[in-house]
């Protein structure tokens, strides 16, 4: 480690110490500690799915909700197989230690993130202080949809064929009219999105936000790029407007406004070790 990057881990570990209550905002880095698959740039996603290579399908095609109405086996092959992955996939130690270090703060602590994986549920992260900004692959919609409705995904089971990814056997279908269901999750040229579930949380986010706004608060950014921006611009908006202090942790993408912000160039899991190690 260099000594001016010392100097920040050090910083951010102050920062994190001194903090009352903590937000933590995260991206898909987040997840690529605990051995999901990275999707930065094409090249990447082709890497984990080969044969979307050959289709020459990138990720920005495959996440659209067109492909539930036009090819639901291809759509299903996508989504069931990260459903599979996520379902089978442990957390990094990196959400245990955001975990812990949250609960000895007075102002306790929320999540923001725009992974759709429920990594921070399965490690122990309440419900009820959580905005899953994007939805949520564990639960779906009508892909019509023909009513509000979501339903949890906990009873279905996708088979994926991995040679071809593609689903096989019968898919999940509405309860309520018969037709393909889909994950409630926002995609790219998304006008079917239910969003009432995320609606949800905001109305939790929003009163928790008002509890805190004098507490002197910290930000807790992991791997959330620019590509997408949905988290960073949250991020730096609630350190606009509270004063609060934003450590982005970012293999990548560090940079951070100006102002008494710490940006650091680690992968989420080695960083959050090494800010733990330094607080008592």
């Amino acid at each position: 480690m260099t000594p001016v990057m010392d100097g920040a881990f050090k910083s951010a570990a102050a920062a994190v110490a001194s903090a009352e209550a903590l937000l933590m905002t995260a991206g898909a880095g987040m997840g690529v500690d605990s051995g999901l698959p990275d999707f930065r740039g094409t090249e990447g996603f082709w890497r984990a799915y080969p044969p979307f290579a050959k289709l020459g399908l990138r990720f920005e095609q495959l996440a659209n909700p067109a492909w539930f109405e036009r090819d639901p086996g291809l759509a299903w092959g996508f989504y069931g197989h990260r459903l599979n992955l996520y379902r089978a996939t442990t957390p990094h130690d990196g959400f245990s230690i955001l975990r812990r270090r949250a609960a000895t703060k007075p102002g306790g602590c929320f999540v923001f993130t725009s992974n759709v994986d429920g990594h921070f549920q399965k490690a122990g992260f309440a419900a009820d202080a959580l905005l899953e900004c994007h939805g949520s692959i564990h639960h779906l919609q009508c892909a019509r949809p023909c009513s509000e409705s979501i339903w949890s995904a906990d009873d279905i089971t996708v088979t994926v064929d991995e040679v071809t990814m593609r689903a096989t056997g019968e898919l999940p279908r509405c309860p309520r009219c018969g037709g393909i269901a889909r994950p409630n999750v926002l995609m790219f040229a998304d006008a079917r999105w239910v969003e009432a579930r995320a609606g949800g949380q905001q109305r939790n986010y929003e009163p928790w936000m008002r509890r805190i706004e004098s507490s002197r608060l910290v930000l807790i950014e992991c791997g959330a790029g620019s590509a997408v921006p949905t988290v960073r611009l949250e991020s730096e908006r609630v350190a606009r407007r509270l004063g609060a202090t934003l450590v982005r942790i970012n293999v990548r993408e560090s940079d951070v406004p100006q102002g008494a912000h710490v940006g650091l160039a680690a992968g989420a899991l080695a960083a959050l070790k090494a800010i733990d190690q330094l607080l008592p």
